[in-house]
This record gives C-alpha cells, sequence and structure tokens, in this order.
C-alpha cells in the first residue's frame, strides 16, 4: 500500500518544475512561493477517513478516543451493547478542519449483510480507511481489506479490544507473558493480512480504556505524519 504514495502526479510534476525554475532564475521568494502555494493546495483537500469493520468491534468508541471524547460526553459518537450505528456518520477531525471521520455501520448484521454492506455504506466514496477488529481476525476483515485494495486506496488495520485480550489470557495461563500475547496476536493480523494479499499492512493494537498502552500513540502519531500523504493521493485520484 504504501508503494501508492510513490506515484507522482502530474500536477507534481509541474509544482517541481516551477521550483525548480525559481531557484535556477536565483528568485528564492518566487520559489517559497511556489512552495507554500503546493502546500496550501495539499493542505486544503478534504480527507473523508471510514472507520469501518464488523458491528460490536469498537469502532464508533475509537472515533471517540480519536476526538478526545468519552462516550457519555456531548458530540460523542453512540455506542452501546447493541447495534447503535445505522448509517454512515460524520464527525469533524479535532486537529483538521479538512479531516472527516466517517462512523460506518457494521459489517455482518442482519441490517447490513456483507453482500449488500458496500453499497449500502457507500464504500468506494471514502478516501482513506481504518478496519477495526476485535478478538479474532475474521472473513469480514479480508474482504474489506480486498475491497479497498481493489479500489487503489489504503487503510490501517486496529485491532482494539486489547486489554479484554491480555486480562483474559492472564487468567487462562499460569506462566502468561504479555510481550509474547501482544506479538501472537499482530503477527495473526499481519499473516492474515498478507496471506490476502496485503503485502506490508499497518496494524496497531490498541484499548480505547487505557490509551497510553500499546499502540494507540504510534497510532496517533502515524496518522498526524501520514495526513499529508494520504491528501496527496486524494488530488492524485482526482
Amino acid at each position: 500500500m504504501a508503494d501508492d504514495y510513490c506515484e507522482i502526479s502530474e500536477d507534481d510534476i509541474k509544482a517541481a518544475r516551477q521550483i525548480e525554475e525559481a531557484l535556477e532564475n536565483e528568485s528564492l521568494t518566487s520559489a517559497a512561493g511556489k512552495i507554500q502555494e503546493y502546500l496550501k493546495k495539499i493542505s486544503d483537500v478534504q480527507l473523508n477517513i471510514a472507520i469501518t469493520g464488523e458491528s460490536g468491534s469498537g469502532k464508533s468508541t475509537f472515533i471517540n478516543v480519536l476526538r478526545g471524547l468519552g462516550d457519555e460526553e456531548e458530540f460523542s459518537a453512540p455506542t452501546g451493547v447493541v447495534e447503535t450505528t445505522q448509517k454512515a456518520t460524520p464527525y469533524q477531525h479535532p486537529k483538521h478542519q479538512n479531516v472527516k471521520l466517517w462512523d460506518l455501520p457494521g459489517i455482518g448484521t442482519t441490517n447490513f449483510k456483507p453482500e449488500t454492506y458496500l453499497q449500502q455504506v457507500g464504500f468506494d466514496c471514502y478516501d482513506f480507511f481504518i478496519i477495526v477488529s476485535s478478538d479474532r481476525f475474521r472473513v469480514n476483515d479480508v474482504n474489506l481489506a480486498k475491497k479497498i485494495q481493489e479500489m487503489k486506496k489504503s487503510f490501517y488495520f486496529v485491532r482494539s479490544k486489547i486489554d479484554s485480550n491480555i486480562d483474559a489470557e492472564k487468567k487462562r495461563k499460569k506462566n502468561f507473558n504479555q510481550d509474547e500475547t501482544l506479538q501472537n496476536i499482530r503477527q495473526n493480523c499481519v499473516e492474515g493480512l498478507r496471506d490476502h494479499g496485503q503485502g506490508f499492512p499497518q496494524v496497531f493494537l490498541i484499548s480505547s480504556f487505557e490509551l497510553p498502552l500499546y499502540d494507540f500513540p504510534n497510532l496517533v502519531e502515524t496518522m498526524e505524519k501520514e495526513l499529508p500523504d494520504h491528501k496527496r493521493r486524494v488530488l492524485l485520484l482526482a
């Protein structure tokens, strides 16, 4: 997936040539202006990030923690022990005005069956995806990843509720090793995606209730760092 971002659009080439010409003509002010113009163009792109996965995987809670909200705070995404998300709902990214986080209904329920899910939620309308999965790596996770790849788009794979998995393993095993357990979970996700054509999947293990632990800080840092690349990709596909 990372290789997709190595493609260079005609706009990129044109912008680079304009900057190069300005530098060759010893016009640093002009070159700086061209650079600022290009960066602003990327910054102004509207990026729609879809949070998808099975119902009950923790998608809505994940959106809330990304936005710095608790599940019961005002303007938070509805959560619960039953299916709560019935339609794709946008939420503003807390730091980036032109980025929206879309809470999609869960795949695999009676209301959103796998065979009709993609059409129901308008899957191809989004620019980037975060697949949220809990407990086990499932066939719906694979099918979502395949569809995203077919659209020549990219995703992060988030394995949620890691705190529950760790607690369960502690109770089940006398010789519990947390690092080994986390490595096994991560490897299971990576191998599951690679076995179905995803060459270098980005996998994050998180607990939405213990944010400093596991991969949540790394996920936030990665999103911040790669947002310009995702926006540039939108320009490339436009």
